[in-house]
């Protein structure tokens, strides 16, 4: 009797395979497909997509391909299935020879090819041995791309950034940032800006630093610091405070449009000096949620350096003070020329980028300027973050002491705050913005924390507005004159130095009208006297001739005298 067993049709290997072993990345892949199928919102559903792709160092679109895959065939979908003659190609050896060759010679020197044009060349060797069969330019390409993916590695080039259609920055430790919407990844530098400033008084003071925050999807400016303090953690810090809140400016920067910029990035993304090395940097990051990236290598620099070169063209060279990127080139009359403070520069910086950077059309943005691009990009509104918590790691900071009665001293001016009097005679935190510090933050160290006491505020300059610079400048004066310094001492000193600025500013452009135009300008004043007060205006007018023949000089001749000299 036959047995039965021998007729049973022998069912597929794959069909009884029960997948058990995962390597560590197909492990990591189901955790993260795992998470991608828990029930949420779609707005939850994209950030998860987002952190995923980051996660796999795989895009977005990969990962959607990943989750039908596991859809369609579950665990499955982790194996990766590999040919047996992966990595060798199936073309004869003299053809791979050929191709690779003539990509090499034809890109010696100054020469370049592509690898279309040596799919040309190969379809014509081809022509010329009478063979029917060769490779195709698909071919051709999967011979020379490890080739190219080399020469791609070790070119220096200005930026990579757009790669096709695809947006991205190359990490120092070697990721690859696709940069996919707004807010996703920030960069920022420093330069010093091309104008020499002056304080109050017209004095001198030299040229200051701008640190510039830019959202790489949009190229739109989201925040800057403008200032006279070196490149550091706390001017980064500075920068970045101004980009994540909201901005709102009162009506003396005369804008048309609003700065509508805010929120934080996933993704920092800086050179390598050590301001953004920093530990205090990486703080904030932890703190609010971004993470720091340095760059691959300084060519990939441009999208953040370039607007530089804009607020130099078309912005600083128009102002008085402009000096030029060259030192050797730099105008003899810069220093003569030099009236703008710091407060006017800012204004007018502002004012272009918010009127006139931000609303303009980049180049590789097509029809939409880099704010609408900006807010086109946002996946969502972007949660605004409480200012307390942007005041303890993006604030400059000191320490003093409370004094009996709550009251602090700080650059010479007298603060108070509510409830400060219990602390008096511990040390304190104190935290600032440097463009008014009429209001500070108070803050006590508690077991490795900083906790938030009080505001405390200048006496007699609650309705003020006074910068650090402007406080040290005033105290300095008003120590050299030998005169006591306090709170109304100094708003005294800054209200009069600015008046009297406003009047050596009228004078001299005063002074600067030319005889001609005054002429002219009194001219036109008598004319306009002559028809409505004609008689008026004669009698004027002869007045003043008189005057003119009275004060003539006339010469009397000796007649007798000519006649004895000339023989007349």
């Amino acid at each position: 009797m036959q047995d039965d067993r021998s007729l049973e049709v022998p069912i597929p290997a794959e069909v009884n395979e029960i997948v058990t072993d995962f390597s560590d990345d197909a492990k990591l892949m189901q955790e993260v497909i795992q998470s991608l199928l828990e029930p949420c919102d779609r707005i939850t559903y994209g950030q998860r997509q987002r952190e995923a792709a980051a996660k796999l160092g795989k895009s977005v679109r990969t990962i959607r391909r990943l989750v039908k895959k596991w859809e369609a065939e579950g665990l499955n979908a982790l194996q990766a299935t590999q040919r047996t003659d992966k990595g060798k190609h199936r073309i004869d050896q003299k053809w791979q020879e050929f191709i690779i060759k003539t990509y090499k010679e034809g890109n010696k020197g100054s020469k370049r090819i592509t690898p279309q044009q040596v799919a040309v060349r190969v379809a014509a060797k081809a022509a010329e041995l009478g063979q029917e069969k060769y490779p195709s330019y698909r071919t051709v390409y999967r011979v020379l791309q490890p080739i190219i993916e080399k020469q791609d590695k070790t070119q220096s080039v200005r930026s990579r950034g757009w790669r096709g259609s695809r947006l991205s920055v190359k990490t120092r430790d070697g990721q690859d940032l696709s940069v996919e919407y707004s807010n996703h990844v920030w960069q920022c530098d420093h330069t010093r800006a091309d104008v020499l400033l002056v304080d109050r008084d017209g004095q001198l003071l030299g040229r200051p630093w701008l640190t510039t925050v830019i959202d790489t999807y949009s190229r739109c400016i989201i925040g800057i610091n403008l200032g006279y303090d070196a490149p550091s953690s706390q001017v980064v810090a500075l920068a970045l405070r101004h980009a994540i809140l909201p901005k709102q400016y009162s009506s003396e920067y005369k804008l048309h449009c609003e700065w509508g910029t805010y929120g934080k990035p996933e993704h920092f993304y800086t050179d390598g000096g050590k301001d953004f090395r920093s530990n205090h940097l990486q703080q904030i990051g932890v703190q609010l949620g971004f993470v720091c990236h340095l760059r691959d290598r300084p060519s990939e620099g441009g999208i953040v350096e370039r607007p530089f070169g804009t607020f130099n063209t078309n912005l600083f060279s128009t102002l008085p003070g402009y000096t030029g990127s060259n030192v050797q080139e730099r105008p003899e009359e810069a220093e003569k020329e030099a009236s703008l403070t710091l407060r006017e520069l800012e204004q007018l910086l502002v004012r272009y980028i918010v009127d006139k950077y931000n609303q303009s059309i980049d180049a590789r943005m097509g029809d939409q300027t880099r704010f609408q691009r900006w807010e086109a990009g946002l996946i969502a509104v972007p949660s605004p973050i409480s200012e307390r918590d942007l005041d303890i790691c993006l604030m400059k900071q000191t320490r003093r002491t409370i004094y009996r009665g709550g009251y602090l001293q700080f650059e010479n001016l007298t603060y108070r705050g509510d409830r400060l009097e219990v602390y008096a005679g511990e040390s304190v935190v104190l935290r600032y913005e440097e463009k008014d510090i009429t209001t500070i933050l108070v803050y006590r160290k508690e077991g490795g924390k900083e906790v938030f006491l009080a505001h405390a505020y200048a006496q007699d300059l609650q309705t003020e507005q006074l910068s650090f610079d402007e406080a040290k400048a005033s105290s300095r004066k008003l120590r050299d004159a030998g005169k006591a310094v306090s709170n109304r001492s100094i708003l005294a000193e800054v209200r009069y130095s600015a008046s009297a600025l406003a009047e050596l500013r009228e004078t001299f452009l005063a002074q600067k009208k030319s005889k001609k135009e005054r002429q002219k300008s009194e001219q036109v004043q008598i004319h306009r006297k002559k028809e409505l007060f004609p008689i008026e205006a004669e009698a004027t007018e002869f007045e003043s001739l008189v005057d003119e023949l009275e004060t003539e000089t006339i010469e009397v001749f000796d007649y007798e005298q000519m006649r004895e000299d000339y023989g007349l």
